[in-house]
């Protein structure tokens, strides 16, 4: 029998849910040796507080790419494939934290080898093509992870793995100051006419990145730094680690509400959040034993920026205020909308199956507030595909965009039908959920550190 737990958290919103502050505190209770970043990149948005002790101030810390669990001294960070690093924002991630006290996060990092890597190329090349959407706008957190995976599929001999930092500038690709500026000319190519006059003064800096020459020399010296400190992670290693006697938390990245297969095209990510995924990860370095899959779900959802919330409600923004999540920078506007059991049970379906249910910011109702609880959509004018009242969305088969892209325009069509019953309490809304799943709620959280969560 296996001498080691592991488990994995997952959003079943649209993001910022509470998945880091549920890694923080579990990574305590169950004593947790290793966080694992297996989806997504630097665009992860993971808010921990820390309790005050003693004299201690209370700290706080948005975790991109370290795990959540970094506060915990000893915890290590385990990056794997299909996670995608940002090398140099990384470096800059590390810094922070060694300002906030976890001045050893870059000695307790491990990246595993085959994780591809997003240059400044590709951040600037997904920043420009949600530009130039407009209106039309899919959402972006302008971090380039989406535009890394895109440029890797339709350029495979220009994919950058963090392997190759390490290797020396001779590859069996090319070397790799050649091979950055292959990624650099590409893009150029791709956007310059878009930007016709772009001699005279592109309206972006983004642009303008693309057409430096100098900066592909700049981020690499910065990328084999980062390399030095922490040697790309082979097969064995990581293995060994995950092997290791105690517990592994797997903390997935955004939502299953914006997986790439499963959430609303166009205003998805490029990466997966499922326990398949996790399953897949953990196979891959020998790892037979169970999984615990435990599913995150907020009092009320979330969303930044572009994409349908069915039950967005602006009078929510005063009464909610979020002192971690602004409308400031690519995410876009952080909208609150109340809690949809139609979305819920989608997102249950698409996150596989799970063990149990994590449940934040039940401290809503301490404050005196309600909230309403939507049961289904009324469709107006209902289509031969979609009747007047829906309160189930199905998932499609496999791999099917089109699928994904009707059930986004049936969601931006949805009016939320609530029940007449308010929701004003935790009891209240747990029973809600009830309804909804029999999925046993494990941990519950009122508040905004790890002091805050309490089993059910």
């Amino acid at each position: 029998m296996s001498t080691t737990r592991y488990a994995s958290v997952l959003g079943l919103g649209f993001g910022d849910c509470g998945k880091g502050h549920f890694i923080d505190a579990l990574t305590r209770r169950w004593q947790a040796h290793t966080v694992v970043r297996f989806n997504g990149g630097a665009q992860a948005g993971h808010n921990v507080v820390t309790p005050p002790v003693a004299k201690s101030p209370s700290q706080h810390h948005t975790f991109a790419q370290f795990g959540a669990g970094t506060f915990v001294p000893g915890v290590r960070t385990l990056l794997v494939d299909p996670m995608i690093p940002h090398p140099t924002a990384l470096l800059v991630e590390a810094e922070v934290l060694g300002g906030i006290g976890a001045n050893d996060a870059l000695a307790r990092l491990m990246i595993d080898g085959q994780c591809r890597v997003t240059t400044p190329f590709h951040q600037a090349a997904g920043r420009l093509r949600e530009l130039l959407r407009g209106a039309a706008a899919h959402g972006t957190c302008g971090a380039g992870v989406g535009e890394t995976v895109r440029h890797g599929l339709e350029h495979p001999g220009q994919e950058l793995r963090y392997g190759d930092l390490s290797q020396g500038n001779a590859t069996t690709a090319g070397t790799l100051p050649d091979r950055l500026q292959a990624i650099r000319e590409t893009l150029l190519a791709e956007f310059r006419p878009q930007f016709p006059k772009a001699n005279a003064g592109a309206p972006s800096a983004e642009f303008q990145l693309l057409k430096d020459e100098t900066v592909a020399e700049k981020w690499l010296a910065s990328a084999r730094a980062l390399a030095r400190h922490c040697p790309p992670a082979s097969y064995e290693a990581i293995r060994a680690q995950l092997k290791q006697a105690g517990c592994v938390l797997f903390e997935g990245a955004q939502g299953v509400l914006l997986d790439e297969w499963r959430g609303f095209h166009p205003h998805t990510t490029w990466s997966s959040i499922n326990t398949a995924v996790v399953d897949g990860v953990a196979a891959r370095f020998g790892i037979d034993a169970p999984i615990e899959h435990y599913g995150v779900i907020r009092t009320y959802l979330t969303r930044h920026g572009a994409g349908p919330l069915p039950t967005h409600d602006k009078s929510l923004d005063a009464l909610l205020p979020e002192p971690h999540n602004s409308g400031a920078g690519w995410q876009g506007t952080f909208r609150r909308g109340h809690p949809d059991a139609v979305l819920l049970r989608y997102a249950l379906e698409a996150a596989g199956r799970l063990s149990g249910l994590f449940i934040s910011h039940l401290d809503v109702f301490q404050r005196g507030l309600s909230l309403k609880w939507c049961e289904g959509y009324s469709i107006e004018p209902p289509s031969m595909q979609w009747a007047r009242y829906v309160e189930q969305i199905s998932l499609g088969v496999g791999k099917d965009l089109d699928h994904q892209l009707a059930l986004t325009h049936l969601l931006q069509n949805a009016r939320p039908r609530y029940n007449t019953e308010p929701i004003r309490s935790a009891p209240d809304f747990l029973e809600r959920i009830a309804e909804v799943t029999s999925l046993p709620v494990a941990f519950c959280s009122y508040g905004a550190t790890c002091a805050d969560v309490r089993e059910k």
